[in-house]
């Protein structure tokens, strides 16, 4: 389980992490932040199943730090905790699995986790993230992933793009040049292997034969988790997906 935790003022985010700790498995990993704009970057890169997040915060406030999650995770359970009861509408609004007032304790945790609206599934970690809206991006352990050619990086992208389909060699020439560069396609698959082994994920990237595809149960994928919360709307029919690739148009 994977929870994030969110206050601006230190003292009140020891307080919450303390009692979150005593309360949640002990396997749980927790994500702390006092600053909200470092948070908004950590969920673009970890989906969490669960969010404190404290109301009134500077620069972005919790709930509209809660309506960027809900767009990485629909079904992400987020409890504002404020010292304020009067934002319990706003909450409600956003489908909020909880409310709790400070102070903070264990007690309050726990009941809240009884009560959750989403299950929070006990799931092993994926070996790397993958960011599709936006610029495409790929992360291991939080960092990005740096292939040495920006080929191998849209090479990787296209394949995400398919899901999980195998793609023949002379497919992904033709996706990424308008001449034969099949020699040079060697060196980008090569590039892929090396770098995602280096991250110890290796066993995402598969190569047999003639064709290349990935291992889609190895991964995190921002458009995967949209796809599956709406099944009607394909993530690649929205702008932002994967902004930076031609081949997408």
């Amino acid at each position: 389980m994977r929870a994030l935790l969110v206050d601006d003022e230190e003292l009140q985010l020891i307080r919450l992490q303390n009692a979150v700790k005593k309360a949640l498995p002990q396997d749980a990993v927790l994500y702390c932040f006092v600053n909200p704009v470092q948070a908004a970057q950590k969920i673009a890169e970890t989906p969490v199943d669960i969010a404190f997040i404290d109301i009134e915060m500077p620069v972005i406030s919790g709930i509209q730090l809660a309506k960027k999650l809900k767009e990485v995770n629909p079904k992400v359970n987020i409890i504002f905790v404020t010292a304020y009861e009067h934002y319990a509408k706003n909450a409600y609004e956003l489908h909020a699995s909880g409310y709790v007032t400070k102070p903070v304790n264990e007690e309050k945790v726990r009941e809240e986790m009884e009560n959750l609206r989403y299950p929070a599934a006990h799931r092993a970690d994926k070996l790397i993230r993958i960011k599709c809206f936006g610029n495409f991006e790929v992360f291991a352990g939080g960092a990005p992933v740096k292939f040495q050619y920006s080929k191998s990086k849209e090479l990787f992208a296209y394949l995400v793009d398919r899901e999980g389909a195998a793609v023949t060699v002379g497919e992904l020439n033709a996706v990424l040049w308008p001449e034969d560069h099949r020699s040079y396609l060697r060196n980008l698959i090569a590039d892929i292997q090396t770098t995602l082994t280096a991250v110890g994920a290796g066993d995402v990237f598969i190569k047999r034969r003639n064709e290349c595809y990935i291992d889609v149960d190895k991964v995190d994928c921002d458009a995967y988790e949209y796809k599956r919360s709406h099944p009607d709307d394909l993530p690649k029919d929205r702008a932002e997906y994967m902004t930076q690739y031609s081949w997408l148009t």
